[in-house]
């Protein structure tokens, strides 16, 4: 097959106002917080089973629950401390979910973890022992979707992979973690890859950027022109170029096959976000766990906005005061950004590996519009990047006609919300989506069960 760089997938997307409001921000370390509440369930699959007790001390880094099950992932302790209890934390989703309780007694980090600043270049582990390295790492999909990396890397019985693929797309509009991830760590992101590269057992990696990120994209270049197995791609700035299904179209022209049972490895490719790409550089590299993240705090009412580095189990709350202290104007708080980010019904959540910002928007901007009558304009059939009907979508979901809105495609939605945003008559078109997703997943699984 022959590479062309298209710079965007061929169907649909919107172009929102950027508003990276912190992209000059250098990334800031967050204080220790007084304590932690860390979720056992960040990533997809089976929650960690802990291995730890109440009374029991621990240092940074060190394991408090193992992977339970082929998809579930390790969780770490991000603090040195006391565990307190074992305790139900609501998270970004506004579920409440198994969580330990740590009370912070300083910053002492576990043996053989490398803290020093330097730059490590040879990678001496194999294929199979940097896989071994990730899972120990607890590493998962730290764009948002929170897939076990290891699991990612051992592709299954019959499939293969062909292509590395790095999204530094960040299309949400105001996000900025992952810019700076760039800027700041493009050595150690080009070691990242090499190991990924080395894992996968293949040769060649893209990395997708937004060509509003020219810096970026300059500075990895510079740092991988040695390196013959990695391209730097310019994408058009056109929203949801970081979708998993857009980038892998965008770079390599391929078409994942329609969910629940298209993935990208389907079509010989391995996504892997810029955040989790430095997470394995740390991981493989410097013995780190994956127990803390880059975070953007965003919004105009904010008097200090900025990308910090946030210890996972941090509350919400913490990282608004560093950021300013809630504005008085504030009328909803997002986790994510605002097309694809939920609202948080609270400050008292913490920080996940997933969350990679959190945007607030004053009353005045947080309000909905009145929804009205759908007047056929069909402006959500053109922008929708997957080609689905979301007006029908929505009827269907409304009236509970689940046979049809499976046979309509309803779950090859990736909720980009390109809908939403067009909609003339402000219909609530991802909100019934998302509704009639769960509904339908529910259905496979009680089939599956009963077959």
């Amino acid at each position: 097959m022959t590479l062309q760089n298209t710079k965007t997938f061929p169907q649909g997307g919107v172009h929102p106002a950027n508003n990276k409001l912190t992209a000059d921000q250098p990334i800031q370390d967050l204080p220790l917080p007084a304590s932690v509440s860390v979720h056992l369930g960040q990533h997809i699959g089976k929650p960690a089973a802990p291995v730890i007790r109440v009374g029991d001390t621990v240092k940074v880094g060190q394991l408090i629950a193992r992977a339970d099950g082929f998809i579930s992932a390790a969780v770490h302790a991000p603090v040195s401390g006391r565990i307190e209890k074992f305790i139900d934390v609501m998270d970004q989703t506004g579920y409440k979910k198994p969580a330990v309780v740590i009370r912070t007694d300083g910053d002492h980090w576990q043996e053989g973890i490398d803290l020093s600043p330097d730059l490590v270049t040879d990678i001496k582990a194999d294929g199979e022992t940097i896989i071994q390295k990730i899972a120990d790492a607890g590493i998962i999909g730290m764009g948002g979707a929170g897939f076990p990396t290891h699991v990612k890397l051992r592709p299954p019985e019959g499939k293969t992979i062909e292509y590395l693929l790095i999204n530094g797309v960040e299309c949400e509009p105001f996000l900025t973690s992952d810019h700076r991830l760039m800027l700041e760590k493009g050595h150690e992101l080009v070691v990242g890859i090499k190991i990924l590269l080395k894992a996968l057992r293949i040769n060649k990696a893209m990395i997708g950027i937004e060509d509003n990120k020219k810096d970026a994209i300059e500075l990895l270049r510079q740092h991988a022109a040695a390196e013959r197995q990695i391209e730097i791609y310019p994408l058009k700035v056109w929203y949801p170029q970081g979708g998993e299904r857009q980038l892998i179209k965008s770079l390599t022209q391929r078409e994942i096959p329609p969910p629940p049972k298209g993935l990208p490895v389907d079509v010989g490719c391995a996504v892997f976000n810029v955040a989790t790409t430095l997470a394995v550089y740390e991981a493989v590299q410097k013995n780190k766990p994956c127990m803390d993240r880059v975070v953007t705090i965003t919004g105009a009412g904010l008097t200090n906005p900025g990308n910090f580095r946030v210890r996972v189990g941090t509350f919400v709350t913490q990282l608004i005061e560093a950021a300013g202290g809630l504005p008085d104007n504030a009328g909803k708080i997002l986790s994510g950004g605002p097309m694809m980010g939920k609202a948080l019904p609270q400050t008292d959540i913490p920080i996940t590996k997933t969350m990679g910002g959190i945007v607030i928007f004053p009353a005045n901007q947080a309000c909905r519009k009145p929804s009205m009558e759908c007047i056929r304009c069909a402006k959500c059939v053109s922008v929708c990047p997957l080609g689905l009907e979301p007006y029908l979508l929505m009827t269907l979901s409304e009236k509970g006609l689940w046979e049809r809105a499976r046979e309509e495609r309803m779950l090859s939605c990736c909720e980009c919300a390109c809908c939403q945003y067009i909609c003339p008559s402000n219909r609530p078109l991802l909100d019934y989506i998302r509704y009639g997703k769960s509904v339908l997943t529910q259905m496979l699984r009680a089939e599956k069960n009963h077959e």
